[in-house]
């Protein structure tokens, strides 16, 4: 993932509109400027930042929430300055690893296409590589210099997601009661939990959590916990973020690794904020979905189809072929476990926010469960627009949810994801 380019290009633009008068006499604009005031006014519009985005919007909820129990209030993310459009990866990708083996070529020009990846964002540049030539070259140990790139690089990405989130909710920094920190992608003692709270300037009694190499279901075990501290803990409010990078991951592609071509064509880097708390304050919080009731799941004998290990080169993953199967054969039960709490039998009449670990898994869950075409748009936009970024996928995904829903929607949707283990993880979600 190193044909970098340096670009403004974000995944929401925003509109500037440019008012240009025709000539007229000082009567018509004077008309025309308390005609367009009185509009507005009578619009109410919000607040917008420099983007267009609206800011602190406090627009009543469609639903009221269930009391006592958790809501998402407001969603951040952020992401490193690298893009990289899917159609450009191959030849950056092979020629920065000094890779001219034509069949790896073929194969990953393949899989760039079959994982439906249109543009990711990456930490590994051009000046990284100049400074660490060494984790393109094969059998080096460089564990070492990888967390000296991940370990601030998954904070600054945490960091920025925070501060979007924060600022979208309105609240204070002070208000923040607890931290859950998600990463699969640094390793340190003191974590990136109490680096995020020192940087944010948190109180130094917030109640930290960091879940660590969770992989792609950590986001949705995040909101889990999350869910669990904000309705045991009355008046809390907790800001659960994700942040993960592939550097760990990257190194030359061999014949001997095969995953390692999917990892190239499938993986991206970012980080993603929520907060969350129960009974939102009327008038300055707005919850737009509330995590209403949460299953975790372990398929035993599983443990070996996701195999990640720590070695002195990096990380090393290893994916069995049999992954998609595992889920489509045990999926329909998980998901009627969850279903059941609303008293629902029609999946069809769910929203659905699906971690995309690959177009492989969401046709099998959609074919599977008989799910509409549009059940899944939400969670394909995500993976086209970002590719799998494995713990935060699924808050990009339940933003692009969000925004469905207040064009209309089911009351009722399930957020899921899956990783090793195999490990099934769900939410049962209420639309606000």
């Amino acid at each position: 993932m190193l044909l970098v380019f340096h670009t403004n290009l974000s995944p929401r633009t925003g509109l500037s509109l440019v008012y240009n008068p025709p000539r007229c006499d000082i009567s018509s604009i004077k008309f025309s400027l308390y005609r367009t005031i009185f509009f507005l006014k009578l619009l109410k519009m919000p607040e917008t930042d420099s983007n267009g985005a609206s800011k602190h919007c406090t627009t009543p909820s469609r639903r009221a929430p269930t009391l006592g129990k958790a809501t998402l209030l407001a969603i951040g993310k952020a992401f490193p300055s690298q893009l990289i459009p899917q159609e450009c990866l191959v030849e950056g990708y092979l020629r920065d690893t000094k890779c001219d083996d034509a069949s790896i070529k073929e194969k990953l020009e393949r899989l760039c296409k079959t994982t439906t990846v249109k543009t990711r964002y990456t930490v590994m540049s051009k000046e990284i590589l100049d400074k660490y030539p060494e984790l393109a070259t094969e059998g080096t140990p460089t564990i070492r210099q990888r967390l000296e790139i991940a370990n601030p690089a998954v904070v600054e990405m945490a960091l920025k997601a925070s501060m979007a989130c924060i600022d979208e909710w309105g609240g204070s920094v002070e208000d923040i009661t607890h931290l859950v920190y998600v990463s699969s992608s640094e390793v340190r003692l003191p974590g990136g939990d109490l680096y995020l709270a020192s940087q944010l300037g948190l109180r130094n009694d917030v109640g930290r959590v960091m879940l660590y190499f969770l992989g792609c279901y950590g986001g949705v075990t995040g909101l889990r916990v999350a869910k669990d501290i904000a309705e045991n803990n009355p008046g809390s409010r907790v800001l659960l973020t994700t942040s993960e990078t592939t550097i760990l991951g990257f190194r030359p592609p061999s014949k001997a690794r095969p995953y390692d071509l999917v990892g190239a064509a499938l993986f991206g880097d970012g980080a993603a904020a929520v907060i969350i708390g129960a009974n939102p304050v009327k008038g300055k919080e707005s919850p737009f979905m509330e995590l209403n009731y949460s299953v975790q799941q372990f398929l035993p004998g599983t443990q070996n189809v996701i195999d990640g290990r720590l070695s002195e080169e990096g990380i090393n993953f290893k994916l069995g072929r049999e992954l998609p199967q595992k889920i489509e054969d045990n999926i329909e039960e998980f998901c009627n476990k969850l279903v059941a709490k609303a008293g629902l039998t029609d999946f069809n009449e769910l929203f659905w926010a699906v971690h995309p670990g690959g177009p492989a898994i969401l046709n099998r869950l959609e074919s599977k469960l008989k799910l509409n075409e549009e059940k899944l748009e939400c969670s394909r936009r995500a993976l086209m627009d970002y590719g799998n970024v494995s713990s935060n996928t699924i808050v990009y995904v339940l933003e692009y949810m969000r925004d469905e829903l207040k064009r209309g929607g089911g009351e009722w949707g399930l957020a899921l994801a899956f990783g090793p283990g195999i490990t099934f993880e769900g939410i049962l979600l209420r639309s606000l």
